[in-house]
């Protein structure tokens, strides 16, 4: 279920008072936070965050494209390792063509 319109984004009061501070700044540092659930709103564009995934913090410029997306949405949490070799060796099996002398030219 979705946020209700008439409550607005959420975003957590300390995100939007570092940003303010920053405003005035021309050296933007960027702000670490672990709300992955904040709504990016148009005045974070051009800022920069080090949202936390559950083990290190990820670094990411907001543009103009993010705004209406959540932090969490591109500090990805969980790392795709491959298959296992099992998976590809099954695949290769499936993929070989008929060995000719096999069971199909004994007819």
């Amino acid at each position: 279920m979705t946020r209700s319109v008439w409550k607005g984004p959420f975003v957590h009061p300390s995100l939007l008072k570092k940003i303010d501070k920053l405003k005035d700044t021309p050296n933007k540092k960027p702000i670490k936070t672990w709300s992955r659930n904040s709504t990016i709103i148009p005045d974070f564009v051009g800022h920069s965050f080090m949202i936390h995934n559950g083990k290190s913090f990820i670094s990411i410029t907001i543009s103009e494209e993010m705004v209406g997306h959540k932090l969490g949405e591109f500090a990805p949490t969980r790392t795709f390792k491959g298959h296992t070799p099992a998976d590809k060796k099954a695949a290769a099996v499936a993929s070989d063509p008929v060995k000719p002398g096999g069971a199909d030219a004994k007819k």
